[in-house]
């Protein structure tokens, strides 16, 4: 029977090549971007981006508008450089920087006119995060850090020429984000009451006037962003500076763009929405959560609110911007997003996102109306044929209809292919219609990729969010489970060749599917996932203390109630599963630490279960060097190929991975 299996899959396998392209080699899907997130200076003259530098540490390069006079002004060696800004003098760029995966990065700042690098946060152990510049305060920047005390983010004024620093508003324990006026004053936070799980929009009517409880959403109807460590429901204040713009599900099962009034917080006018789904969350990176909004550079005034159901679009405000927009398009495919724009509103930095080529960048110059390529962050993926994601909706068993992407080899015959189901993680995440090197790999490789979003998943309104309290480890992974059911049934998967495969909570979800349904999964990937719950509170960061109860809300008291943290951790169902796994893990990790993958480990080899288990000792949450990306995806393709017959780029020895086989 087993010759036989082996003699199907190899058939299979030769009749999928067939009408394959070339593979793209990982050294190119999994490289750092050539260049990648340019902005312009505020005064328009000078373009920065971030590139690989001599040691191919992603780094931030500066040159004129017109590209003359490239060089590179920051020289951070290990992890890449992920967010920077242009201070609002123009002289100084800002940026974060972490140690090996460790999440406690410092602000630096960059002098364009000496050379200088400052560190501006030189607090062993403190974190900062929360950073705000304003054009019309150009000496200053405001960034949180948790310099009095570990657990909660007080905010500082910053003094970009000497360095010092003053307090600026103290957090009483529950503010997740601050936002300033346009005064470039602390007035109003985003806070999550840990005892009540209320969300509390939190206001003061100037630097000397005492704070005030403005809006108070019970935790059922605060979306996701008023939950989470760095989330902001706050957008801004209006210029007239009478009224608040949040993000708000009070009222309606959507997150709306709401204009509250500030004294009383009563709501004032729907500004956005969409029936199908909330106003877009703009993820940051090390900055956090906030609504997705257009601003104008220097009167404030809101331009534009981005939504995004199965695809992404703006709702423009001041329709001035449209026709800009529409004229991009015409010679830009696929969703245009302004990412950085001069403080005269004249040169625009513009993106061009699609799910089948990475992201290109041009110029646009608003008063001549032309358009200027700048760089695509891969220009080598050119040459190989990428497939596009096709939005489906899935509904699932109990009809709530989970918006998801199926992604098939291009020029392959979408039928009995052997299926990859992607898990996003979070669980409190979604996945989009974006360009996903992981994705391109897998469909590259011969496999059909299918990622649902979910119940639980965020933005798709509350009724739907809410639908995933108490679901982890349960409904949740019913749900993608359902879905590979589904993608068997339309006779695009091969039910005999079907993998899960996550990171963080999807590589959770990963364990977990492969325990519930041993039948139908011939492997699983693992990419840093927790495998007992209960122990992942526990030794969570120190500054993630207060939104614990979120978590213990929404999956269950898994750090106290040992019968349900044994229900849903994968660590104590091992022996159901059947299918080999490879586990991956930064040894840095924060959030899913070391003992978390080593418990599950050892719990699998006891059962004699086959598994494949690399440690990269310089990595944190995810994989961030691409020396270790190379090694990784090469055995990830290969341990694929050996299961369920695709096609693999044979994994080789990484000069500069520093993986351990344990």
């Amino acid at each position: 029977m087993k010759r036989f299996y082996f003699c199907a899959l190899f058939l299979a396998f030769c009749s999928a090549q067939a009408g394959l392209p070339p593979l793209i080699p990982r050294a190119i899907l999994f490289a750092n971007p050539a260049q990648t997130d340019p902005k312009v200076s505020p005064d328009g003259s000078q373009l920065s981006w971030l590139a690989p530098d001599e040691s191919n540490a992603l780094n931030v390069w500066v040159s004129a508008l017109d590209a003359e006079n490239a060089h590179c002004v920051t020289h951070e060696t290990g992890d890449p450089i992920e967010w920077y800004t242009w201070a609002a003098d123009g002289k100084h760029l800002l940026y974060l920087h972490d140690n090996a995966g460790d999440e406690i990065p410092h602000l630096f700042s960059a002098d364009l006119t000496n050379g200088n690098v400052r560190d501006l946060t030189p607090f062993r152990g403190v974190r900062a995060q929360n950073v705000l510049t304003d054009s019309r305060h150009p000496d200053s920047a405001l960034v949180a850090f948790n310099l009095r005390n570990r657990n909660v983010f007080d905010m500082y004024r910053v003094n970009l020429e000497t360095g010092a620093i003053a307090l600026e508003a103290q957090n009483p324990g529950d503010v997740l984000t601050w936002r300033a006026d346009n005064n470039f004053v602390i007035r109003v936070a985003t806070a999550f009451d840990g005892k009540s799980g209320r969300t509390i929009i939190r206001v003061r009517d100037a630097a000397d006037k005492p704070w005030r409880d403005l809006i108070v959403m019970p935790f059922e109807r605060a979306l996701f962003a008023g939950q989470v460590v760095n989330g902001s429901l706050v957008a801004g204040f209006d210029p007239d500076g009478k009224s608040l713009l949040i993000d708000s599900a009070l009222h309606s099962d959507k997150g709306r763009l709401v204009r509250v009034d500030l004294q009383d917080g009563h709501e004032l006018e729907v500004i956005a929405e969409d029936p199908r789904c909330d106003v877009e969350f703009n993820d940051v990176g090390r900055l956090g959560m906030e609504p997705y909004v257009l601003w104008h550079p220097v009167t404030g005034a809101l331009q534009a609110v981005g939504f995004n159901y199965t695809s992404r679009q703006w709702f423009f405000v001041d329709t001035r911007l449209k026709p800009d927009f529409e004229a991009i398009s015409r010679e830009a495919p696929g969703f245009i997003d302004l990412v950085s724009r001069d403080d005269a509103d004249r040169v625009w930095i513009v993106a061009s996102r699609r799910s089948d080529g990475p992201l290109t960048f041009y110029k646009y110059d608003r008063e001549t109306k032309k358009l200027s390529q700048l760089f695509t962050e891969n220009p080598e993926l050119a040459k190989f044929a990428l497939a596009p994601k096709k939005p489906m909706i899935i509904k699932a068993r109990d009809g709530l209809e989970m918006v998801s992407y199926l992604t098939t080899p291009a020029g392959a015959d979408p039928k009995k292919l052997p299926l990859v189901l992607l898990i996003h993680g979070g669980p409190w995440d979604r996945d989009s219609d974006i360009y996903d090197p992981e994705v391109q790999f897998l469909a590259n490789r011969g496999y059909a990729v299918l990622q649902a979003n979910y119940r639980g998943s965020t933005g798709f309104g509350i009724k739907f969010f809410n639908a995933g309290d108490l679901q982890v480890g349960l409904g949740m992974v019913e749900d993608v489970i359902h879905a590979a059911r589904w993608a068997v049934d339309q006779g695009i998967a091969d039910p005999k060749r079907i993998a899960a495969m996550g990171g963080s909570m999807g590589g959770f979800a990963t364990l977990r599917a492969l325990e519930m349904r041993p039948d139908l999964f011939r492997c699983g990937v693992d990419e840093f996932g927790p495998a007992d719950e209960g122990m992942g509170l526990r030794l969570f960061p120190k500054y993630w203390s207060n939104i614990v109860a979120r978590w213990r809300r929404r999956e269950g008291d898994v750090d106290h109630d040992e019968n349900w943290n044994r229900k849903i951790s994968p660590l104590y169902h091992v022996d159901a599963i059947r299918a080999p796994l490879l586990i991956g893990q930064g040894k840095n990790d924060p959030r899913v630490t070391l003992s978390n993958a080593d418990a599950m480990v050892a719990a699998l080899r006891k059962a004699k279960r086959e598994v494949t288990y690399v440690v990269y000792p310089d990595e944190g949450h995810g994989f961030a060097r691409p020396e270790n990306q190379f090694d990784f995806y090469g055995r990830v393709e290969e341990f694929l190929a050996k299961h369920l017959g695709g096609r693999a780029e044979p994994w080789k020895k990484i000069t500069g991975a520093t993986a351990e086989l344990r």
